[in-house]
């Protein structure tokens, strides 16, 4: 699937506005050494059966001040706090985006000229990428914990533009699947299910597209048994912050995202999984797509982590002389209860080297692999992968020749 390389900008420009709607729900602040904790609510939304929610809220509540984020943890919740299952609201992705803004502008009127993207460190060019933290239905069980003594560095004065402040954005991306005659074809926004034609612009979509994200926008309806939209319940995506305030103990980290769709000029981000014939040899029925990035700036790696849908069977990212950087697997619920959903991926493995054991260089082409099942067909299917070094600013030592 095609993604122009600026439609993450787009969307937050066009959508999230000026707001002060975003009221902190909840609040629990609390502190073990240094490590502390903030649990807010995002502003309600309501499903019906079929339903779509697919909202950019602008101005978030947020840590302040210079800190170290540790990690983001997230989940659906309904109006009682309690766990919403996959089976009931699919959460295709959450995001969350820092950003530069105008501070008159903020109060008033927003406008592209205002935006200065921070983001991650790369590797897709023109922030086609950006945020810091983001899962979709693995975000129970994958770790997001960032070891002792790192951090991303935030909120620094010092390199904030002068007359503009640092807020962040959350995009959520749900889909209430109940009642639906095709919950796994909802979840992957198949087009002939959500009888879309054209996508949240009024662009008519591209001849043989057939599903992914410009299918299943914010406001559209996937095709339901009864053709009703069934009871409306009241839901938040409920998230906790986890950070330190920023002293000289704390090494800042690069944030890396690979996308296994980068084609050299921009990251695709979605892409689509043919079927294979049940006669065919098990390592036919089995897609491997892969692409090549560089590293911005080398260092050691400190966590590693992939990001694919259902189907997915796990993707390895390796260095430009075969070694292998991590293995991330996707973790299956076999039950009914939320965080163990039978068929849907609740949690990816993550990789945490020891410090100095595995590094990347800058410039360093790297290799990713993402891996399907091609026993049933998918749309809109993703093969991200996070990547955090230690650049050990102002040593050579990660200099890498690639002559």
């Amino acid at each position: 699937m095609e993604i122009k390389v600026k439609l993450w900008a787009l969307v937050i420009l066009s959508s999230v506005g000026i707001t002060n709607s975003f009221l902190m729900r909840e609040t629990k602040v609390r502190e073990n050494g240094i490590v502390k904790s903030s649990t807010y609510r995002s502003p309600s939304f309501t499903l019906g059966h079929g339903e779509v929610q697919d909202k950019f809220y602008y101005g978030i509540p947020f840590p302040q001040g210079h800190i170290a984020l540790k990690a983001f943890d997230a989940e659906v919740v309904d109006e009682a706090g309690n766990s919403v299952p996959l089976s009931e609201v699919y959460l295709h992705h959450w995001v969350v985006v820092n950003f530069y803004t105008n501070s008159i502008q903020r109060r008033s009127h927003m406008d592209q000229s205002d935006i200065l993207i921070i983001g991650n460190d790369g590797a897709c060019p023109h922030h086609g990428v950006s945020q810091l933290f983001g899962l979709g239905s693995e975000t129970r069980h994958t770790s997001t914990a960032i070891p002792d003594p790192y951090g991303i560095e935030v909120g620094d004065p010092d390199a904030t533009p002068q007359g503009y402040e640092e807020v962040w954005l959350l995009n959520v991306h749900s889909i209430n699947t109940i009642g639906t005659v095709d919950p796994s074809g909802c979840q992957e926004c198949r087009c002939d299910l959500y009888n879309v034609t054209v996508d949240a612009f009024g662009h008519t979509l591209r001849e043989g597209y057939s599903g992914g994200l410009l299918c299943c926008y914010d406001g559209t309806q996937c095709l339901t048994k009864d053709n009703s939209g069934g009871e409306k319940k009241t839901y938040y995506l409920q998230y906790t912050v986890h950070w330190m305030d920023w002293d000289e103990s704390i090494v800042p980290v690069k944030v890396y995202i690979f996308d296994v769709t980068y084609m050299g000029k921009y990251c695709k981000v979605e892409y689509d999984i043919s079927f294979c014939d049940v006669r065919s040899h098990w390592a036919d029925c089995i897609d491997t797509k892969e692409s090549h990035m560089r590293i911005p700036v080398g260092g050691d790696v400190i966590y590693a982590v992939a990001h694919q849908h259902a189907g997915g069977i796990g993707s390895t990212l390796y260095g430009d002389d075969g070694r292998e950087i991590c293995t991330s697997l996707p973790i299956y619920g076999n039950g009914s209860e939320a965080g163990n959903e039978a068929g849907y991926i609740v949690g990816m493995s993550t990789c945490y080297p020891k410090p100095g054991t595995v590094k990347v260089y800058t410039g360093e082409k790297v290799r990713l692999l993402s891996n399907y099942s091609r026993i049933t067909g998918h749309t809109g299917v993703m093969g991200l992968f996070y990547l955090l070094v230690d650049p050990h600013q102002n040593k050579s030592i990660f200099q890498h020749s690639i002559e």
